[in-house]
This record gives structure tokens, C-alpha cells and sequence, in this order.
């Protein structure tokens, strides 16, 4: 059964930009069907989307607010590769993994995924990112591109929320895997604790160790949930 926030969610571009205020497409459209939203914070969709908004849910169209940014053509990432460290700040901060690369390597924008969302430009510490309107790219013989051109918005948002959902799983994954590795090694260490110590307060060095790794699980829990830092 499809829900009123599916109806809303499906006439958002998916970039996950979090202009609008929340921290992606589904937020905003579950804060619009509360009545916590307006219809018109949505930059990359635009008057078209505030349009379809606004007849979906019977109210009046408005303009974009000036609040929540501009509406601007479609554009997409684009690494100076030479400038590139390999910080891996911008795989980080993309929410639809378009952007790859190793760890002191340089790095390169899948520009057919590429939202346009602009979230990997601020945490670069080199200024090596900038934001290509796709018509541009295409001059420049990007065949990606072109194609993205040619395709319309709803084509485009399908594979956007597509590769979003793919990396909320990806990082539900790793969240897990961490745990499970921590937890493997706190049973190592109690393990290695009790075969060492005998005739000692082993109860309290257990309880040492274990209160160690609760701070350690809850520095990876604040690092999870802190966005990265931008430059000043």
C-alpha cells in the first residue's frame, strides 16, 4: 500500500542533498506529510517539484525559498585528479558511493551515479572538487554525461534512490561487522586476562577491561554519528 510519504518521496530528485533541511529525501518528505515542512525547500527539484508538490497535496504553489538555495541546471562532481591527496573525505561524505578511490590514491567521480548534491565539496581539504553543470561536461566529452542528459527526472531519481538505499545497507553492514570484530576481541582479551591472572582480583580486572571497550564502542558511535568537519 502506498503511503502518502511514498507519494511525496517519489516526486523528490533523490540527490539526498539535505538542502532542504533534513538529512535526505525521505526525511523531508515524512516532515511535509506531518505538516513540519513547506513544499517549496527542495532546491534540486525546483518550481517542477514544488508544482507537483503542491497538486499532490491540494495547496498552493509557491516559489522556492531563498532559505533553502537556488534552483540551478544539473550538475556533477569533478575531481582535479592531480590535486587530489586521497583523503578519502569525499567517498565519506557522498550518500550514494559516486565517488571511488583508495586511501592516498587518487580518487574519481562515477559520474552516471553522481547526484549532484555538492556534499563532497566542503570537507575537500585541497579545494580538488568543483561542481560541473552536466551540459559542460558533455562538451568536454564526458559520455556519462550526455546520457545523463538525455534522461528524464524521474529515470534519474530511480537510480539515485537505488544507489542511496545500496549504501544505507552497505554502511548498516560495516556498522555490524564492527561490532562483531569488537566483540571478538573484548572475549580474546577476558580470555587472556583469566589464563594470566591467578590469585588476583580477576573480577575487577574484568571489569576494567570491559568498561575499556564501552568507551571505545562509544568514541566508534560518535565518530559514526558526527558529520565529518568542513573547512573553516
Amino acid at each position: 500500500m502506498i503511503t502518502l510519504v511514498d507519494a511525496i518521496d517519489a516526486l523528490l530528485p533523490q540527490t539526498q542533498c539535505t538542502k532542504c533541511g533534513y538529512q535526505g529525501c525521505r526525511p523531508y518528505a515524512e516532515a511535509i506529510a506531518r505538516g513540519d515542512a513547506d513544499i517549496n525547500q527542495c532546491p534540486p527539484g525546483g518550481a517542477a517539484a514544488v508544482l507537483k508538490l503542491a497538486q499532490l497535496l491540494g495547496r498552493e504553489q509557491k516559489a522556492l525559498n531563498p532559505a533553502n538555495g537556488v534552483e540551478k541546471p544539473r550538475a556533477a562532481a569533478l575531481i582535479d585528479e592531480s590535486r587530489c591527496i586521497g583523503c578519502m573525505l569525499c567517498i565519506h561524505a557522498c550518500p550514494v558511493d559516486a565517488i571511488v578511490g583508495s586511501p592516498k590514491q587518487m580518487h574519481t567521480v562515477l559520474t552516471e551515479f553522481c547526484t549532484g548534491c555538492d556534499l563532497c565539496v566542503p570537507p575537500c581539504p585541497v579545494d580538488c572538487i568543483e561542481m560541473v553543470e552536466l551540459e559542460a561536461l558533455a562538451e568536454r566529452g564526458n559520455r556519462h554525461a550526455t546520457a545523463l542528459a538525455g534522461q528524464s527526472v524521474e529515470a534519474i531519481a530511480a537510480i539515485a534512490l537505488n544507489r542511496y538505499q545500496f549504501h544505507q545497507l552497505r554502511l548498516e553492514h560495516e556498522k555490524v561487522e564492527r561490532e562483531q570484530r569488537l566483540a571478538k576481541k573484548t572475549g580474546a582479551m577476558l580470555a587472556r586476562l583469566e589464563s594470566l591472572t591467578i590469585g588476583h582480583d580477576l573480577d575487577r580486572k574484568k571489569a576494567a577491561v570491559r568498561a575499556a571497550i564501552e568507551r571505545a564502542r562509544a568514541r566508534l558511535a560518535g565518530q559514526n554519528d558526527t558529520p565529518f568537519k568542513t573547512k573553516s
